[in-house]
């Protein structure tokens, strides 16, 4: 929780800071901070904090376009889920992943 909280500030500090600027230049920031904090948080039970975080950030996202287009509210109907993820190349891979134990031959 601790270390969502902090993610979470840290992505905050990035969204206020580039206000002004296309959403293009604010994914290529946020990008590698979101990367590097979900493969470090892949391993185990985090799918449920996964959701928090990625919905979270989707939200701020449209949050920023539609206060760049000077309109209300983050505009769900406009632009869909896919597109985000695929267009605008916001990171996506949110899995979970279970690597499997490599098996010891018994010592002779």
């Amino acid at each position: 929780m601790d270390a969502r909280t902090r993610l979470l500030q840290k992505l905050k500090a990035v969204f206020r800071g580039h206000q002004s600027q296309p959403i293009d230049r604010v994914i290529y920031l946020i990008n590698p901070i979101l990367r590097g904090w979900v493969n470090y948080y892949r391993i185990g039970n985090s799918s449920r904090c996964f959701t928090y975080v990625k919905d979270w950030v989707e939200k701020k996202a449209r949050r920023h376009l539609m206060k760049a287009r000077r309109r209300q509210g983050f505009s769900w109907g406009r632009w869909s889920r896919e597109g985000f993820y695929q267009k605008l190349g916001l990171y996506s891979d949110y899995k979970i992943r279970y690597y499997p134990v490599p098996k010891v031959s018994p010592a002779r």
